[in-house]
């Protein structure tokens, strides 16, 4: 059995529920100047039930083990079902021994144009591209439930992007410049080839170790806790030598970087200007943050 399973049993002993989402979803339409159309409450309405009702794993969760995230869609022109939109989409799991919740991912996606009738039911299916709405949100379900997978055990989350995959084979060819690898920075094809490529099995390792290692661990023993962080900041570093500018290393830093300037700033004091050196160079866009540490 998967160790998440076993723990956040262990933490939380409820009644189970094959459901392991639980999102908000919200839309936006304010753009389009007719956000009082019904169209968009039923789409906002059908995109929660779809996300949270659907069986996305075989396993069973207990009702603290769902997994917290958000889906907020901002609707930018909307014309005879026809959307242009973009999807900013969150997710965090609890931090052992405290009340806290860590983000782990936190993806803008500016390519998420789709057809949606209303009253249309949205149904997955993983080898058939129906529509661009139900590929790309069931591709983000499968990536929040790997990622989230790889911080409890190493290696866990395979078996959801895998699934990820077949989404991103079956929508590759119908369903737009998202699913292909483009030259565009961000497609959600890059994102799930890194996340099962061995190229990266030091950054997977690496938040394995920071939040399993790192932040479950600071509620008994913060000195540890930090500086395991600080080790997988440093396998991170290492593997940014090989792979410079990977989305996979720019997704954890926007999701991490007011945590790690928090947990830098106080605590047990350690080394960390070979870490502070680190954060300065793979992670740049953040630089604000990094001087603000130990201020």
């Amino acid at each position: 059995m998967n160790l998440k399973y076993i723990l956040l049993v262990l933490w939380f002993p409820l009644a189970a529920s094959p459901q392991a989402i639980e999102a908000e979803v919200v839309l936006d339409a304010q753009q389009t100047g007719r956000s009082q159309l019904s169209i968009f409450n039923t789409l906002e309405k059908d995109v929660t039930e779809f996300i949270n009702n659907t069986r996305w794993t075989d396993a069973n969760y207990q009702p603290h083990q769902r997994i917290k995230c958000s889906f907020n869609i901002l609707v930018q022109s909307y014309d005879a079902d026809s959307f242009q939109a973009t999807l900013q989409v969150q997710s965090s799991r609890p931090i052992f021994g405290s009340s806290m919740n860590s983000i782990l991912l936190n993806i803008k996606d500016d390519n998420f144009n789709f057809i949606y009738k209303e009253f249309e039911p949205l149904n997955y299916n993983p080898n058939v591209f129906s529509s661009n709405l139900i590929s790309t949100l069931s591709f983000y379900v499968y990536t929040i439930l790997g990622y989230d997978a790889d911080t409890f055990e190493e290696g866990a989350g395979d078996e959801f992007y895998e699934e990820a995959r077949k989404i991103v084979n079956a929508a590759g060819q119908r369903g737009g410049i998202g699913w292909r690898d483009a030259g565009i920075s961000q497609s959600r094809f890059g994102i799930n080839r890194d996340l099962l490529s061995g190229n990266f099995s030091n950054f997977r390792k690496a938040i394995y170790i920071y939040h399993r290692e790192g932040l479950d661990v600071m509620h008994k023993d913060v000195f540890k806790g930090k500086e395991n962080i600080l080790t997988a900041i440093d396998l991170i570093s290492q593997n940014s030598k090989s792979r410079p500018n990977a989305v996979l290393f720019r997704l954890f830093f926007d999701a991490k970087s007011d945590e790690l300037m928090q947990i830098l700033s106080g605590g047990p004091e350690l080394d960390i200007k070979s870490t502070m050196s680190t954060l300065n160079q793979v992670a740049p866009v953040h630089n604000r943050k990094w001087r603000m540490i130990g201020r």
